[in-house]
């Protein structure tokens, strides 16, 4: 054994990169959904189509929440650490 190996935890290192990548990987899919859900939202509104507007406004609520959500989620799990 080396002596980077008894100093690193090559276990932990691997388990902070694929939960790092999955989390920002997941992170941009919702802010791009919340993204689609307002620009959709107000074409629809300008197009007269209030059912379809509700819609993509709904979705844009629920992914901004879900981006909120994930903010809030990691400061606590890092202030807890």
């Amino acid at each position: 054994m080396t002596v980077a190996a008894v100093i690193v935890d090559t276990h932990a290192l691997l388990q902070v990169v694929y939960v790092s990548l999955i989390a920002g990987v997941g992170i941009c899919i919702v802010y791009a959904g919340a993204v689609l859900g307002i620009t959709r939202a107000q074409e629809h509104r300008r197009g007269d189509r209030p059912r379809e507007a509700a819609l993509y406004g709904a979705l844009a609520a629920i992914s901004l929440a879900l981006c909120g959500w994930a903010v809030v989620t990691g400061i606590a799990v890092m202030a807890t650490k």
